[in-house]
This record gives structure tokens, sequence and C-alpha cells, in this order.
């Protein structure tokens, strides 16, 4: 490659997940178009294409890949038709985010091996400077605020991970008691300040109010983003450490990836990895796992109501997304229509109401966590055909 600046544009690589259905956004989210690729807050790009935006100034974009199920392989090449159908990996199965980021990390090898000239990943010396890669992991569906100050948080984690085997995520300062994220322990908070790289304790998954309210008020806890950063050689050891089985599936196609056999070796071979997640099967095992202290306007946009804290607001605290809408005597309602249908609420008081297509949902706020149960219930009862 020549320039072994491990911070030259060239060898910073963003892998966008983006292979989940949405369900709790059900029925706006469906399986033939979920929640990345909507565009819910009418600017005129989708949450997708937002994601791929914001890391322009950062990696180059022959250098973005998106991790997607198959299902979705031509709508991601409609939304996106500055990318490469071979930048779009598309996962056979669903296996959860283990296996999704192991396959991205196993294309961006096969990529680097072949800039150096060697023909087998497994003949790559990973401890060169010349195989040094960053790699930036996002969700394709979350909101950034402040896209200035999420730059600028980035930079800094490139800097420690070319300097550093570190894997690295974004933890940010909670704001409230939240049950629908998961939870950063801090080891220590003498020196929380923002951008401040500092261990991590422990991760635990959504808790439930009571223990969030604690995590909320004892200041040791930043919310799991999602985002993670780490070099190309740390990632491969933490996989050959902590999920050997997840790293042989890979290591049987280090002659074929980032060439085109790699999609048939996929086909095969994906659907053998264990289902598990990246938080359990590695964050939580490994032994150097740091958390950048972030704070740049950040949601996950998980459930309706996180669209409606983010929505605007009527005097009567009313949302309404899309379509048109009249409220009467009604306060603290999240509603979304098709373009050009209006909906007439008296006396409704903290509900989504939500249309697409041939579904209305109709839910308190407070329970919208049944929501994916609800989705549930539905295609046990109808099939396929309304989710």
């Amino acid at each position: 490659m020549g320039n072994t600046d491990k911070l030259s544009l060239d060898r910073n690589f963003c892998v966008i997940m983006a292979g989940g259905v949405g369900s709790r956004f059900w029925p706006e989210s469906r399986n033939s178009r979920p929640k990345q690729f909507l565009d819910f807050f009418g600017t005129g790009q989708s949450l997708l294409q937002m994601t791929v935006n914001r890391f322009r100034e950062l990696v180059p974009m022959e250098n973005i890949l998106i991790v997607t199920n198959v299902l979705y392989r031509d709508m991601m090449l409609e939304q996106l038709p500055e990318l490469k159908p071979e930048q779009i990996l598309c996962e056979p199965a669903r296996r959860n985010t283990a296996p999704a980021v192991a396959y991205a990390v196993s294309h961006i090898s096969g990529i680097m091996g072949r800039r150096m000239g060697v023909k087998s990943i497994a003949d790559v010396d990973w401890e060169s400077d010349e195989s040094h890669a960053n790699i930036i992991v996002a969700p394709s569906d979350h909101l950034i605020l402040r896209e200035d100050k999420f730059i600028e948080t980035l930079k800094v984690g490139l800097q420690h991970i070319a300097d550093h085997d570190s894997l690295l995520t974004l933890g940010m300062r909670p704001t409230r008691p939240e049950t629908g994220y998961g939870y950063i322990q801090l080891d220590g908070v003498s020196n929380k300040r923002e951008n401040a790289v500092l261990p991590v304790k422990t991760f635990t998954e959504k808790p439930n109010l009571e223990l969030a309210k604690v995590f909320y008020e004892s200041g040791e806890f930043l919310w799991n983003s999602g985002i993670f950063l780490w070099n190309i050689r740390a990632i491969r050891k933490a996989f050959r450490t902590h999920q050997p089985t997840i790293a042989d599936v890979f290591k049987k196609g280090d002659e074929v990836m980032s060439t085109p056999a790699e999609e048939a070796f996929i086909q095969e071979m994906f659907p053998t990895c264990p289902n598990i997640s990246l938080d359990y099967g590695i964050l939580e095992k490994a032994a150097d796992v740091r958390v950048i202290y972030a704070d740049f306007g950040w949601s996950d946009l998980g459930t309706w109501g996180s669209l409606y804290d983010l929505g605007n607001k009527d005097e009567q605290q009313n949302v309404a997304l899309h379509g048109n809408t009249l409220f009467y005597e009604s306060n603290g309602n999240v509603v979304t229509l098709p373009d050009g249908n209006l909906a007439v609420i008296e006396g409704l008081q903290d509900m989504i109401v939500a249309q697409n297509g041939n579904v209305l949902l109709i839910c308190r706020k407070q329970h919208e966590q049944n929501i994916r149960q609800i989705v549930a219930d539905v295609d046990a009862k109808f099939g396929g055909q309304y989710s």
C-alpha cells in the first residue's frame, strides 16, 4: 500500500449493520420495508442514507460496507446507488450481530490482503503496519443530532485504536432511567469528561425500571450506543480467543474473501455460525474493552416513544409525523398516517396511532414494549400478510 500512516483515510472502514426488521416500529416498519429504509422526519433521506452520509468525512465511500439480509440487497442498491454491489454483504440467514461483524471483518481482511499482494488472508502478517486497518461498526437506524460533535468523538476513537488494540465503544451520558437501552458500567468515574477514553467494568442488557433508576442515579453507567471501533488485528484476535467457532468458519474462506467466490462461500458457511450477539459473544469476555464518554445528541430510534420525544409537539404535546391530523381534547399522542390521509383524534391521551397500508395500530405509549409480542401474535393468527 505504500502509505503506512495508520490514520490515512484509505485505512478507515465503516461497517453499517442494516439487517434488522425494526418490529417495535410496526406497522410503519414491515418485513418488506424495515425502518432503516424509512424517512421518519420528512428530511428526504432514510435513516440508512443519513447514516452513510455522516461517515463520509472519515471513510472513503469505497470503504463503506453494509451488512444486511439478502432480502434487502436490491433496496440497498436503490437507496445507495453510489455503492458497488460488492459493498453490500448479504447474510443468507439471521445469526445475530457477532457472525455479521465477523463476516465484515473477514471481507475487510481480504481487501487488505489483496492490497498487499497476498493471495490468502492466512499469509497476511497482522502485526505489520502495512496490514493495519481501522474499523467503525455502527447501526443503520440511529439518529445523531450533533454530527459535528459525533465526528469529533470518532476522531478521538480512531486515534486510540491506531495506537492500541482495545475494543472501543461509544457510551452516551444518560438523561433518564431508560429500560430500552443497554448500559455500560465504568471502572471508576473520576475522569468522566467528554471524549475521555475510560475502562469498562461491565455490560448490562436492558434493565427493568428499578434497576435503570439505580444505574442512572449512581453516575457509574452510560448508555450503550452500539457504535464500536477497533483495529483489524484486535478484532481478529478477539474472535479467535472468544468465539473460535465463528473464527473457524471464516478461516475456511481465507482465499476467497473479497473475490467473486465470496458469495458462494457465504451462502454455504454463514448459516453454520452460532446465533450470538457481539456484546455477549465478544465484548463481555474481552480483557481490554474501553468506552468513550460521549454526548452528541443520540437516539437509537428503537420505539415510538423515542420518535415522540424527538418530534415537534403542539400546545397539547401531540406529535403528528406524517399525514394530516386534527386533535381535540387530546394530549401526549404520536400519530403517523400515509400521506394524504386524515385522522381526527378526540379525547385520547398518551397513545400511539399508526397506520401503514392494511394495518392500523392503536396502543398506549406506556405499553409500546408489547408491540413485538403483538407482531408475533398477528403472525401466528394471520400468517405473514400483516408483517
